[in-house]
């Protein structure tokens, strides 16, 4: 007796301390949550996409209060009932002490009990909700495609947008009506109107006639439910991947889409029983009808289709399918938009003859030979600058007019690196002071110095050359994955870092940032949301935060995009332009469905995926079945600017979503003719457009299913070979068979499936200022005349004698200099199908190496040529004479200044030229051995010249 005023006096001892850990931790939840909302609203309001965040936040809080409501009430109400009709009498004699003390509970706090599990599936049938906020709104708005299914005559937004609403609504209902059901369940077994002598009809059996009159009532709902989900999946089988394709096949339509409309019956006339059952008590029926609709299931939507498939489809499939096959054929290529594309036979020819390359002699300048995959470390060496400075692994191509001429180029922008900072690493260096990285690289795309390095039309810090002038700052980037605090009063000192040489006595230059991007957060209360957000207390604390700072993040170009627009799909390789003044991202999205009728699934992970773009071949990603680049979209590099332009002014998915949140995308007629002249057609859609193709260039059902004609893209035989990563699209400037001029294009080559020789030649324009932008058109080789594919070329390229004589120099052991083969270029010129591959070489005796373009191999048919440049090749190719100039010429002098500008950055640079010079000995070796003295002389006075430029580069 003496312990239970001493265990009454210890609960109440630590009632207040869990009292006041639970409001302290409520507080805390609250305040995060809160910090979380204010911070995202505001990062909104900073690029005027308020209305996004505002209609979005509106919506899922819509749909968790509904949902989270409708769970409540029916899991609280169906226990309510439960509970209103418990027995009058209790029977203690048959009951356990456990039910005893479940009653007594019930009896004295009935209401409390009940609420907690309806409140606790409530909250968590609101958080699930809320995450279908976008179907929702898509459904809300839905715009129609007039494209009618021909199965079912409905258009297809009712698949897009409708069906799947309609599955997250019945789905809802059905799982709240069970949990309703269970909840009840429970509170009739403990009020002992649930037990077996109530279902055999003996004991108390009046006494538990209610309960089973509501869960029998319950039930029947249930029933109901189901068959409206048997309903919805009898129109998902025109997106439901069958043995062949996605969609509606002979067994579909003929067996699967009449068994879901008995099934459904069937639950129907079950929901019917359950509902007489209410009224007359004799759970054999129903218990007999709902075996028999588990039983039906089995049979019908199992046996009977396999049986069908197996004894009437697959002895005549090509027949029987046909007509599924055309149609699957139809939507497919429309969904993907491939249904334009125009197929030609091309004899192509493999013979080489003097002046061959004549009327291609427009096309031959334009030629890329600089590998933006090979030349990053040329990049770092010549223009990083400072090791707090980074380019990309790998650089972009872009289009610029150079005295007067567009002009193929290789750009990248001067990215910090936040973690080879060289001072220490202070929460001031980290947030204040490497705030932004510094300028436009651009390279000549078909050009290249004497010593093999890029020609630069645009560098430096601060920034010189060819490009319109613009601002070099670089606040927003793909590497800016942190956040900073800039801006500072008026009259104080600046303290981020502009330039490392641009101040008195060339020591670094400060800057203040002076744009209008990010939040500003001068007021205290923002500023403890935002370290509240990055539970980050230095942002209260710091003197560098002040009344004009501002703080940037989120900075990565993709991800603000995604930010604004989620219901795009983002392209994987967005690219730096100067436009207008500024520095831009320009970012190709996308407005995808796995839900159009009738057209073929496929992986967008796996089908975007190559050697530059890798992905994990196990990775299961994004499914689609439609695809359209309906959004360009940029994103300022110094304030951060977002701006999504209409460009597919006839996608449906585009024109709901721009209903959804009206003036978020901008019209197409308000893209500037600057920023025209930098949009292209988008890596990730013709990647994913060629998997498709491969199958389905076809309009022939039999040609589909013989699959006697598949094209496969090929291994990226230079960095793909081993792990078969497939080669990626390029773009090149090229002059169509047939065509006057050459255009910008995105192209890429096919093989015939499990075979090397070249079988299709495939390019898209990609230049936005054209009438033609989008033409897609094929090259379809003939079957009698073998092409070598891209594996089979770098393979004849690699083992070939007179390639192997010019690379013996940097290949044997020991050598000081090692080759690099760049990207194997693949172009319609003479007739043919000319290779095209440049080769590096770099030194491996230096940290400072970088690869320098050394040779260029060109290959037509049977015939091969490597010379210093590009004509030196073709000619060799084309008996001596390949017909036209290509204008390439390695320059002695750079159109801007390389970066070396310290005494090591000297030294590093004559080690690499004493390097070269090496292996221009060797060369000359072996030039005088096999009696070539012209060449054995060029070497010679070549390699004296390198050591002049150490000479000078030490002086």
């Amino acid at each position: 007796m003496s312990t239970r005023p001493m265990d009454f006096e210890g609960s109440t001892r630590r009632g207040p301390l869990l009292w006041t850990v639970l409001i302290v931790g409520g507080a805390l939840l609250i305040s995060v949550i809160t910090a979380r909302v204010v911070t995202d609203y505001l990062w909104f309001r900073s690029i005027d996409y308020q209305s996004v965040f505002t209609t979005q936040l509106a919506a899922r809080l819509g749909l968790m209060i509904g949902f989270g409501l409708l769970m409540f009430v029916i899991v609280f109400f169906s226990q309510v009932i439960a509970y209103r009709l418990r027995p009058k009498v209790r029977r203690a004699n048959l009951d356990s002490d456990f039910l005893i003390q479940l009653r007594d509970a019930l009896d004295r706090r009935s209401t409390a009990l009940m609420a907690v599990p309806s409140v606790t599936l409530g909250i968590l049938a609101g958080m699930a909700a809320s995450g279908a906020t976008e179907t929702f709104l898509a459904w809300w708005h839905a715009t129609p495609f007039d494209w009618t299914d021909p199965y079912f005559g409905l258009d297809a937004s009712y698949y897009v947008f409708t069906q799947p609403w309609l599955r997250f609504i019945v789905g809802f209902l059905l799982f709240a009506v069970i949990a309703g059901g269970v909840a009840a369940a429970s509170i009739h077994f403990m009020t002992g109107a649930l037990n077996s002598a109530a279902f055999r009809g003996t004991g108390n059996a009046p006494a538990g006639l209610g309960a089973q009159r509501h869960l029998s009532i319950t039930f029947g709902v249930v029933m109901l439910l189901i068959a409206a989900n048997i309903l919805l999946d009898r129109f998902g089988l025109s997106t439901t991947q069958n043995a062949n394709f996605t969609g509606l096949g002979y067994t579909d339509l003929t067996t699967r889409a009449p068994v879901t409309a008995i099934l459904a019956s069937i639950a129907v006339i079950v929901a019917i029983l359950a509902f007489v059952n209410a009224w007359k008590v004799r759970w054999s029926v129903p218990a007999a009808a709902t075996a028999l609709l588990v039983v039906s299931a089995l049979l019908l939507s199992m046996l009977y289709p396999w049986i069908v498939q197996s004894f009437e489809v697959v002895p005549d499939e090509q027949e029987k399918e046909r007509p599924y096959i055309a149609n699957n054929l139809t939507a497919t290529r429309y969904a993907y938009g491939i249904e334009d594309v125009e197929i030609e036979d091309y004899e192509a020819t493999t013979s080489a003859s003097a002046g061959q390359l004549r009327q291609d002699a427009s096309a031959l300048p334009a030629i890329r030979l600089i590998d933006p995959t090979v030349v990053p470390p040329a990049f770092e060496q010549l223009q990083q600058v400072r090791g707090y400075y980074t380019f990309p692994e790998t650089l972009d191509v872009d289009r610029y007019v150079i005295d007067g001429k567009p002009t193929d180029s290789v750009v990248a922008v001067r990215e910090l690196d936040l973690n080879s900072v060289e001072s220490g690493d202070t929460w001031n260096n980290r947030r204040t002071v490497y705030t932004h990285g510094y300028g436009m690289v651009a390279a000549f795309g078909n050009q290249r110095q004497s010593n093999g390095e890029p020609v630069f039309f645009s560098g430096g810090i601060p920034t010189v050359g060819q490009l319109p002038d613009h601002e070099p700052r670089i606040y927003f980037g793909e590497a800016t994955d942190y956040y900073v605090v800039v801006g500072s009063p008026e009259g104080q000192a600046p303290v981020e870092l502009d330039t490392p040489s641009g101040g008195e006595g060339r020591t670094e230059s400060l800057y203040t940032y002076s744009g209008t991007g990010g939040v500003p957060i001068g007021n205290w209360l923002t500023r403890a949301a935002f370290a509240m957000r990055f539970g980050d207390i230095n942002l209260m604390l710091s003197d560098r935060v002040n009344e004009e700072s501002r703080i940037l993040h989120d900075r990565i170009p993709a991800q603000r995009v995604q930010a604004v627009a989620p219901w795009l799909t983002i392209d994987a390789d967005p690219y730096p332009s100067v436009v207008d003044g500024r520095i831009v991202w320009v970012l190709d999205a996308y407005t995808t469905t796995d839900s159009f009728p009738n057209s073929t699934l496929s992986d967008w992970t796996r089908a975007i995926s190559d050697s530059r773009t890798q992905a994990d071949r196990l990775l299961v990603g994004q499914q689609v079945n439609y695809v359209r680049n309906s959004v360009k979209a940029t994103v300022d590099a110094y304030d951060g600017t977002v701006t999504l332009y209409e460009w597919d002014e006839e996608d449906p998915i585009l024109q709901t979503w721009q209903k959804v949140f009206p003036g978020a995308v901008t019209p197409k007629s308000e893209i500037s003719p600057e920023l025209l002249e930098h949009l292209r057609y988008p890596q990730d859609l013709f990647k994913a457009q060629r998997e498709i193709l491969g199958r389905y260039h076809t309009t022939s059902p039999s040609t589909w299913y013989t699959q006697t004609d598949i094209w496969q893209v090929p291994n990226d035989p230079v960095r793909g070979g081993q792990q078969g990563l497939k080669e990626p699209p390029y773009f090149l400037t090229i002059r169509w068979p047939g065509d006057t001029n050459p255009h910008f294009a995105n192209t890429t080559v096919f093989v015939p499936k499990d075979r090397e020789n070249l079988s299709v030649y495939m390019a898209v324009n990609a230049d936005a200022t054209s009438e033609d932008y989008g033409r897609m058109r094929v090259l379809k080789l003939s079957d009698s005349k073998q092409i070598a594919g891209p594996g089979q070329t770098y393979n004849f390229i690699a083992t070939n004698p007179l390639v192997a004589d010019s690379l013996l120099p940097f290949n044997r052991q020991g050598a000081s200099a090692s080759a690099i083969y760049g990207n194997l270029l693949t172009l319609p010129l003479g007739g043919g199908l000319l290779y095209v591959q440049p080769i590096y070489t770099q030194t491996t005796a230096t940290t400072g190496a970088y690869p320098a373009l050394r040779f260029i191999v060109v290959r037509f048919g049977e015939e091969i040529g490597i010379g210093d440049t590009l004509q030196a090749a073709l000619d060799q190719v084309f008996q001596g004479d390949a017909g036209a100039e290509t204008g390439e010429q390695p320059i002695d002098e750079p159109a801007v200044p390389s970066e070396p500008s310290g005494p090591e950055d000297a030294q590093t640079r004559a080690r690499n030229l004493l390097d070269e010079a090496q292996g221009l000995f060797e060369a000359a070796d072996l030039a005088l051995r096999s009696g070539d003295l012209a060449d054995f002389q060029a070497k010679v006075k070549a390699a004296e010249a390198k050591i002049e430029e150490a000479a000078d580069a030490l002086s």
